[in-house]
């Protein structure tokens, strides 16, 4: 029986940057979900999107980022593509009448936000360190997800009027949540293509070299968020 070669960091092959993947599905999802709340576009389209971009492939991406020892990365992109995939789930068990019928969706849905936007808030300060583009994601998208989260809980609570206003909002605020993300990601895209900065994204606002950055004999191919793959 021959033996095989120990995996050495150096043996084993890059991989291609999943971030802007990871960014373009969230971005997609969340413009389809945010016309809607804005009152611009019908329901429910984002409900497929929601299952195999915003979800499936965003959730890969994560997966992909743990390879490249971005625990930044892989954190965010496999919660969000969980997100999206537990909120399609949720509103095909409302469609198929499998909730009970007691349940208050709007409330639920209110507290279902809120645990996300706990999570966002830290994932935001820690997006300090990636770059300013990352960071105008994670900014909007706090935004997004208080403003949303409130509205929920006030039309659950019957005041319609104002929670359907504030709803509106959340999907204005949303879809520059989604044209930071799409950004982000055509900058990831061109940038590891060209090898130098096509669209900038800003220097991270916590200066400092994070240290699963800085083993050099491991970084993948692609440079990250955006920046311009290393060349050898």
């Amino acid at each position: 029986m021959s033996q095989t070669e120990p995996v050495t960091p150096s043996s084993v092959p890059a991989i291609a940057d999943p971030a802007p993947l990871g960014l373009a599905g969230f971005a997609l999802t969340t413009f389809v979900l945010s016309v809607h709340n804005a009152n611009w576009a019908p329901d429910l389209v984002w409900v497929g999107l929601a299952l195999f971009y915003g979800g499936l492939a965003q959730f890969m991406a994560g997966m992909h980022e743990f390879r490249n020892r971005n625990t930044f990365g892989s954190t965010a992109f496999t919660s969000y593509g969980a997100f999206w995939l537990s909120l399609a789930t949720f509103v095909i068990m409302d469609l198929l009448k499998a909730l009970p019928s007691t349940l208050n969706v709007n409330n639920a849905l209110g507290w279902f936000v809120l645990s996300f936007a706990i999570f966002n808030t830290y994932m935001w300060f820690w997006s300090t360190r990636v770059n300013k583009a990352i960071f105008a994601v994670f900014l909007t998208l706090e935004a997004t997800e208080i403003i949303f989260f409130i509205a929920q809980f006030l039309l659950g609570a019957g005041h319609i009027r104002v929670g359907t206003d504030l709803l509106h909002v959340s999907g204005y605020v949303g879809v520059l949540t989604a044209a930071c993300a799409w950004y982000a990601s055509a900058a990831g895209v061109v940038n590891s293509m060209a090898g130098h900065p096509v669209l900038k994204v800003g220097t991270p606002l916590w200066s400092g070299t994070p240290r699963e950055r800085s083993e050099t004999a491991v970084r993948p191919a692609a440079g990250g968020y955006g920046q311009p793959a290393p060349q050898h």
